[in-house]
Parts: structure tokens; sequence; C-alpha cells
């Protein structure tokens, strides 16, 4: 009987320990955190996303954080966030964490303007390692009709694309040649833009056949985190963040998401992770990307990426 009683003693100190909230939070391990920049900015410059990362890396324990650079320099990263085909920067993330060890068991996301539209079109393209939680921060997801101004005014490259934009933005060599045109989204002539849009209108699966495995990968996210910035005075509309648009035809009236065909009829997914509660939608007020460290700690990263 003694002996009995010392077995379960053991036992349940055991069991204890084994699934104690202590023992849970001491034995988790974070997620990596993949990170994606946005037009005229690079990888690691150290006033933007270098700076998100020491963040993040000062924030979670022991926390692997992989900032995509496409190209072979700093330099070269942020020239062709203009001028390089995104089917091919997506192709070479896509490359990049599948060949990270780290990344094998599956990692969140977090994409910065227009690095939030590639993301998703890693994780619906690229289901393997799993993406698990994507944040967007002011991504276009269905793309832009304007281009007020970039992040980085002091581009001359800004100019030059809005003014090529305006003019033609569907032409092919303006296709091929810049990214922005490949998520340029005019609401007035849908046709134009389903035949000749080199990306957006391929990832938002506007065209027929649907690719059925844009909506199965999409869906597999644990969540789906768009962030809007109310007063963005960068992207036209700033609709396009939450996932909405012009209503077909005109450019003055905002079809709100659930009233759209890529919602109703679930092109991609976002119905499904909406009706299981996995698609959240917040809004800050703020310009474009315009956020306070504490905010992005306990409002995105506490809240939607520890693990």
């Amino acid at each position: 009987m003694y002996q009995f009683r010392i077995f379960k003693l053991l036992l349940q100190v055991f069991l204890f320990q084994l699934f104690s909230p202590y023992a849970l939070s001491r034995t988790a391990e974070q997620l990596p955190i993949v990170l994606w920049h946005g037009m005229g900015d690079s990888c690691c410059n150290p006033l933007s996303l270098g700076h998100i990362k020491s963040v993040l890396e000062a924030h979670l324990d022991n926390v692997y954080i992989k900032s995509l650079r496409i190209g072979e320099s700093f330099v070269e990263d942020t020239v062709n966030g203009f001028f390089l085909n995104v089917n091919t920067q997506v192709e070479e993330a896509c490359r990049l964490i599948a060949d990270d060890e780290k990344l094998k068991n599956g990692y969140h996301a977090i994409g910065f303007s227009q690095g939030s539209q590639f993301l998703r079109a890693v994780a619906q393209r690229c289901p393997s390692p799993r993406m698990r939680v994507l944040v967007s921060l002011g991504g276009q997801h269905q793309g832009v009709y304007g281009l007020p101004h970039c992040g980085y005014p002091q581009h001359a490259w800004c100019d030059y694309v809005r003014r090529v934009l305006t003019q033609g933005a569907y032409l092919g060599w303006v296709q091929h040649g810049l990214v922005q045109a490949q998520y340029w989204h005019d609401p007035r002539y849908l046709d134009e833009y389903r035949e000749h849009s080199l990306f957006l209108a391929d990832i938002n699966n506007e065209r027929t056949p649907r690719n059925a495995s844009y909506a199965k990968n999409l869906a597999q996210l644990e969540k789906l985190v768009l962030v809007r910035f109310n007063n963005d005075s960068m992207v036209q509309p700033v609709a396009s963040e939450w996932f909405e648009f012009y209503a077909p035809g005109q450019a003055v009236q905002i079809q709100p998401l659930k009233e759209s065909a890529i919602y109703k009829e679930d092109w991609i997914g976002l119905k499904r992770l909406d009706a299981s509660g996995r698609l959240h939608r917040l809004a800050i007020d703020g310009d474009h990307l315009q956020f306070t460290e504490e905010w992005f700690l306990s409002s995105i990263v506490d809240k939607y990426l520890r693990s």
C-alpha cells in the first residue's frame, strides 16, 4: 500500500509538470517569422525592417527572423521591388523559405505594404513548409488604382512608375517591366485587367478555370490578419487593405468584401477563413505603415504571433 501511494504521488507530480500552464509556456517553441518589405525598402534597412527584426528578437525568446532579400545585395533587393517580375520574386521567396532548415516545421509571416500580397502568393503557391499566420500591414490585396506616392519619395523611380502606370499599365512592356503594374487594378476595364495582369488577376483567381489549389492552400492558414491604415495617403483605394475594392465598372463606390465575387464564390478561401473565425480585419488611424512599437507588439505580435 505504501509503495502504491508513492507511485501515485510521483505520477501526480509528473502530470502536473507535464500539463501545467507553466510547463506548457516553458516548453512551447516560438515559430520563426518571415518578413517581406514594401516598395522602395529593403530586407535589412536599419530604419525599417532591420529595426523591426531587432524589436522582434528582443521581445520573443529565441525567435528566428528571416527577412527576405530578393537579390544579391540590399541595393538589388530595393531595385527588384520596382522592376523584377513579381512571379519571379515569389518563386525566389519560395526557394529561400524551402531551403532554410529553420523554417521546415512552419513559420509565421508579416508582410509590409506590397510584401503582404507577395507573401500571400507564397502561401497560395508554396504550401510547404507551412505558413501558419499571415499578417498583412497595409497590403494591397485587391491591387491599386492610383499611386499618389511611394514610401520613399526620394527615389526618382517613384515619379517614373507613377507616370507610366497612368499612361498604360496593361501594355506588355509595362507589365513585364514594372512591379506595381502587376497589381494595378482598373475597375473600369476588367476584361483588359484580367487578360493582361501578370500577377494580381492570377493570385486572386479571377480567370477561369479557377486554380483550386489557391483556395485550398490559403484556407490552411491558422489566421489571416489584414491591417488597414485609415489615413493612408499612399494606397488607393485604402479598402484594398481589407480585400475590398471599387464595385465593377466604376471608381467611386467601394464594394464590401462579402458582396464581392471573390468572397461569395470563395475563389481563394476567404469565405472559409471568415466562417471559421480565422479572418481578422483590424484598423488603425495613421498614414501608410505608421504605427507605434507598443501597438505592434501588443496588437499584432502578442495577439497573433506567439506560438
